[in-house]
């Protein structure tokens, strides 16, 4: 892991992936400064070692880098550009780094923007999960500059274990929307797989079993398919948000003249899993809507 000591960097969002991102970054030796809108996460990384501060607009005046890891892109408009946004103490130094998934064109949007005020903009989404983000091998798909992201390169490098510079600002999120689209058909894929063989009389722990090491091999075939078996839906990432990604997915698609009839009908079956009260449970709760659908 790289080494931070005497760097401070400024971390806004704390939820599921941000705690875990912001307890390796005090790790690497960061001077970790954080806001979260619920002030009793600012206080366990407070009590972890980091410092807290009492808006967005703290952080960034604090920190020159400053990373958002937001649950959408409403929330990270508000974060940049609402009542106490980085916007307002944005300098020449700032470098502002989007870990969140969001709307591409919203994110060449507001990179113009901090960069009219004077600033850096990279959109440099995740993928790995909680896992991931606990054990720093999140997957980085880099969005911006050469210049910024060989500047933040430190950063990533304890945050990740593979970081690609796929384009330019907005080119991230776009990698990142097709990161979740494979995931969350994969997901469907799997959990249809596995409620077949239960269904069949065949034992879906068995089955997943024989699958590992073959063509149908997958990390959510690893991950996902252990959590649909024991039926533990603790999120690491939530329906809802796998919902929201799909949006986004079929948003882009839209904006390009492209039909994706996978992606809709994917999108149609986390709909219903929210419908059923679950949109808070881990993305594998789709596991429970095929399982509870009549032949």
């Amino acid at each position: 892991m790289s080494s931070l000591s005497g760097q401070t960097v400024g971390l806004i969002g704390l939820g599921l992936m941000g705690q875990p991102m912001g307890r390796n970054l005090l790790n690497a030796g960061a001077d970790l400064i954080v806001y979260n809108r619920s002030p009793e996460k600012i206080g366990i990384m407070v009590e972890a070692g980091a410092t807290g501060a009492a808006s967005s607009q703290a952080v960034a005046e604090i920190a020159d880098m400053v990373i958002i890891v937001s649950v959408d892109t409403s929330t990270l408009e508000n974060i940049l550009f609402g009542e106490n946004g980085v916007i307002g103490v944005v300098r020449d130094e700032s470098l502002i780094i989007d870990m969140g998934t969001s709307d591409a064109d919203a994110t060449r949007a507001f990179a113009k923007k901090i960069e009219a005020a004077g600033g850096r903009y990279i959109d440099a989404p995740v993928s790995g999960g909680t896992v991931g983000a606990e054990q720093a091998t999140l997957t980085i798909m880099a969005g911006g500059d050469a210049q910024d992201i060989e500047r933040a390169r430190p950063v990533f490098d304890v945050l990740g274990s593979r970081l690609t510079h796929i384009g330019p600002q907005g080119a991230g999120q776009v990698a990142k929307t097709a990161n979740q689209m494979i995931v969350g058909l994969t997901i469907g894929a799997v959990a249809e797989a596995l409620v077949l063989a239960k269904r069949a009389g065949a034992d879906p722990a068995k089955v997943r079993e024989a699958l590992k090491g073959g063509f149908a091999d997958s990390r959510i075939l690893e991950l996902h398919g252990e959590r649909m078996i024991t039926e533990n839906f603790e999120p690491g990432g939530k329906c809802a948000t796998q919902c929201k990604d799909m949006e986004l997915a079929l948003a882009l698609a839209a904006k390009v003249g492209l039909d994706l009839p996978g992606t809709a009908l994917n999108r149609e079956l986390y709909i219903r899993a929210i419908e059923a009260g679950w949109g808070g449970l881990d993305h594998s709760a789709l596991f429970k809507v095929i399982a509870d659908n009549p032949a």
